[in-house]
């Protein structure tokens, strides 16, 4: 994308945004934050820097501006690269342009990121299509990439996990050391299933854990519990395990299975992260602007998307969440504590 087309898109990203924040004072903004260069922003994943105190999100970056004749060709959710944004606070993102991923192990599609710091090093599991398709028939992998600051990575492997068609890593350490990743099986139905490893380079699988279709699991511990939230397309999927990860329970009902009232927020969310910070559980999630005015005059402005964030509530074993954005205070002092 030239400047002169970047600049008027990102000034007219920015009055949206303005225009959408309820009680400018007292609550972060929705959106959250927008793709200055694309509009899609899809799929966070948040860490810390602690080189420099800040939170920086990791978010596949979809071409949402890219129009087509054909409604079916999805070649815009294709050649994807994976944005890059930093916020002091929680609240306030700025974007800092695209990780610098080695092509000679990845491919023209990045998808999905997973940034997790383990030991001396960051680790990133980043989902591959070897291509731009203007259908969903391809190959997806899991690639492992390594960092020491956040900016520059290191190719790593293609795991093996016994299919294809594998996207959305998560990765946790489990009580005795080792390390269990959760993952999405579209040659099963889209399960989420799971494999350990005590390097995590070597992988195991292990059994699948929600057999029905689901993308994106994120998986956490918090006020006594493990924790499972994916992305079921009706809103998200809530499970619960009180013996380190070892069962699980579902919760009924969905999480964000509602459209919002708010501009920009008048669909479902999508493919989460958790980040815990102040004692309290934060949701990122995207939600396609398929509900938005903008649609009677461009169809395919659905194809944008945006990052929004709402605060996690647990009461009784149960998670329950509303659209209604946080307090700007909450999460500037849940974000800056150390």
């Amino acid at each position: 994308m030239s400047p002169r087309r970047l600049l008027p898109l990102a000034a007219a990203l920015l009055v949206s945004a303005c225009a959408t924040m309820p009680d400018a004072d007292t609550r972060v903004a929705v959106p959250l934050f927008r793709d200055p260069v694309h509009d899609g922003a899809a799929d966070p994943s948040i860490t810390r820097d602690p080189a420099t105190g800040e939170w920086v999100m990791f978010y596949t970056n979809r071409r949402g501006d890219l129009t087509s004749a054909d409604p079916k060709d999805v070649s815009w959710v294709h050649g994807t690269a994976i944005g890059v944004a930093r916020s002091a606070n929680g609240a306030d993102w700025r974007y800092t342009g695209t990780a610098t991923i080695p092509a000679e192990c990845t491919g023209a599609t990045l998808w999905a990121p997973e940034v997790m710091r383990f030991g001396d090093k960051w680790h990133m599991w980043l989902t591959v299509v070897p291509g731009v398709f203007r259908d969903w028939n391809a190959p997806r992998s899991i690639v492992h990439l390594t960092s020491t600051d956040l900016a520059s990575w290191t190719c790593g492997e293609t795991l093996q996990l016994g299919s294809d068609r594998v996207i959305d890593a998560d990765v946790v350490q489990l009580p005795d050391g080792r390390y269990r990743m959760f993952f999405n099986d579209e040659r099963q139905n889209k399960a989420i299933r799971q494999a350990d490893s005590t390097d995590l380079v070597n992988w195991t699988l292990g059994e699948t854990l929600v057999d029905t279709p689901g993308e994106g699991p994120v998986v956490w511990q918090w006020r006594g519990h493990w924790w499972m939230i994916s992305d079921a397309w009706r809103g998200l999927l809530v499970m619960r395990s009180d013996d380190e990860g070892r069962t699980w329970q579902r919760q009924d009902g969905y999480l964000l299975g509602t459209p919002g009232t708010a501009a920009t927020d008048r669909s479902l969310g999508h493919h989460p992260d958790v980040v815990v910070a102040g004692g309290r559980a934060w949701l990122f999630h995207f939600v396609q602007q398929d509900g938005e005015a903008e649609m009677a005059g461009n169809p395919q402005w659905g194809r944008r998307s945006v990052i929004q964030l709402v605060e996690l509530v647990e009461q009784d074993g149960r998670l329950t969440v509303t659209r209604e954005p946080p307090l700007r205070a909450d999460v500037e002092a849940a974000f800056t504590a150390r």
